[in-house]
């Protein structure tokens, strides 16, 4: 029987320390566990698999940042840890609300021990238990790997080598391409069957390897790799009933034999394959060498000049084929990657005009036909492949800060809009958030604009908005009024007095510049 959280809780071994669920209450009953890890590293998500229950004692977590925090419950839960465990104390007083904001969006169960116990103990109590379920999924998925290496060996299609993991896991299963053709499927009763989307919160929300849950079940991404690059994807729908470790595990055994029956059936062509391995180099920051070295497979030269584009939205997949038009028409070389919930794009741009395709880029972009919600990220330029995973991170945070709604400008009004972020806009807001915490930024636009702050305040104007504007517009005027939708005299009227407030007109002076940097903070 699959050993649930909440059975866990109820050990005397975690009795003892006073847990209480503070996140992700209603994952808890549903949540099967594979293993007991403990470790005090906030970069553990990567050497994670799924499933595990992670126990903490929270002396990382003292000392890093709020948004450290935010990241690391947000990394957990991408690849599909169980729950996470922290020990508050003499170091730790509580947990940050931020965390347990963090945990309940993303479903992650978060615990807090109250009192302190030996790890230890817990690792050795639960984890004897886990040893005897792992023992027999093991069994069962060489048994699943066997059965299907005979149906490879007969020449049977990958619909009949699917249904036997099917069979034997009953979980509904799913073989796409790195583009998102079906190119196999099977239920648990042996038939064809795609499995169910259930949406937001399925598939598109978790990282390759991991699973997430819901009240119908659980579905699990696996990479199948060909020639050591990932060039398909199984997805495992569970059902609510079925055992998510076993699936699991069985899962993971059986990829090398689909990966032979891809490799018989459809070889991909090199410069598919070494796009969508240049694309995951560049995502996960990959050393320099590795990036010079799949570049050229991928057709994209290692010295142009390119840049990142990231989109994300809940069509991923079908938006693949468009965006590929887009980057055929105005880059020279270009590879795409559907990444879950993410598109991701690496356009190679001429070098002479480089800034004018990038422009032009931008401008398709806004023109694309995308879902409700879409957003859209271009990063800056990059000099050469191996800058490109500094553009494609820019881009990313600009979505970030876009997505928390600290770029209110940029945010769409209603889900039923989308937007798309030139990055070189944001060179600002970027710095701002990535390298001064919020009381520097507070800080310094309070001493720079104190007084335009306080008139609004006092007064419910919006003279830090015309200010805003009208150094946006390069301190034109007629440009700004128009905006505001105010008589050019009304506009002289608000400068003239917030040139008061803020200590004469600005023009011509070193104040210029640190105004206008004080009112892009303010929106942050």
């Amino acid at each position: 029987m699959p050993i649930k959280l909440d059975e866990v809780l109820n050990h005397a071994s975690l009795t003892a320390a006073d847990p209480v669920i503070r996140a992700g209450a209603a994952a808890v009953a549903g949540t099967q566990l594979r293993w007991v890890h403990s470790s005090e590293v906030l970069d553990i998500a990567p050497l994670l698999s799924g499933g595990e229950l992670l126990l903490t004692g929270g002396d990382a977590l003292v000392t890093a940042s709020d948004a450290r925090r935010v990241e690391y419950v947000r990394q957990l839960a991408e690849r599909g840890v169980g729950a996470l465990v922290v020990e508050t104390g003499q170091r730790l007083a509580s947990l940050p609300s931020s965390m347990v904001r963090a945990a309940e969006e993303a479903g992650l169960p978060l615990i807090e021990f109250r009192k302190v116990v030996p790890f230890v103990g817990i690792m050795q109590a639960i984890n004897s238990m886990l040893v005897s379920e792992s023992v027999t999924h093991l069994r069962r998925a060489d048994e699943a790997s066997h059965e299907m290496a005979v149906e490879l060996a007969h020449g049977s299609g990958l619909d009949q080598i699917l249904a036997v993991l099917a069979g034997i896991i009953g979980a509904t299963l799913e073989l796409t391409s790195v583009s998102g053709v079906t190119l196999g499927s099977a239920g648990p009763d042996g038939a064809g069957s795609r499995p169910e989307d259930t949406g937001p919160g399925s598939v598109s929300e978790h990282q390759p390897g991991t699973d997430g849950h819901g009240p119908d079940g659980a579905l699990i991404n696996i990479d199948v790799p060909v020639r050591g690059v990932p060039s398909a994807r199984l997805i495992i729908n569970v059902p609510a009933d079925g055992d998510v470790n076993l699936a699991r595990v069985a899962g993971g055994r059986c990829v090398d034999i689909l990966s032979l029956a891809l490799l018989q059936r459809m070889p991909p062509g090199l410069k598919e394959v070494a796009g969508t391995a240049l694309l995951r180099a560049v995502s996960s920051g990959s050393q320099p060498w590795r990036l010079q070295q799949l570049s050229p497979a991928a057709g994209i030269p290692a010295a142009a000049t390119m840049v990142a584009v990231v989109v994300r939205t809940s069509t991923s997949q079908q938006l693949r084929a468009a965006m590929d038009k887009i980057l055929k028409r105005t880059a020279q070389q270009s590879a795409s990657y559907v990444d879950n919930a993410e598109l991701l794009a690496l356009a190679a741009l001429p070098f002479d005009g480089a800034a004018a395709a990038r422009t032009e880029l931008v401008a398709a972009l806004q023109e694309l036909p995308v879902e409700p919600g879409t957003m859209t990220a271009v990063g800056p330029l990059a000099a050469g492949i191996e800058d490109a995973p500094w553009s494609l991170s820019e881009a990313k945070v600009a979505l970030d800060l876009a997505s928390n709604g600290t770029l209110p400008a940029a945010v769409p009004p209603s889900d039923t809009d989308s937007v798309v972020l030139d990055v070189e806009n944001l060179a600002v807001e970027r710095l701002a958030a990535q390298h001064l915490d919020q009381d520097a930024r507070q800080d310094f636009v309070r001493r720079q604009l104190g007084p335009v702050l306080d008139h609004d305040a006092r007064r419910n104007s919006r003279l830090l908005q015309t200010l805003s504007i009208w150094l946006d517009s390069g301190c034109n005027t007629a440009q700004a009024a128009r905006e505001l939708h105010v008589e050019r005299q009304s506009m002289h009227h608000r400068l003239q007095r917030i040139f008061e407030l803020c200590g004469g007109d600005p023009r011509g002076t070193g104040r210029l510049a640190a105004l206008h940097l004080a009112t892009r903070l303010a929106a942050l």
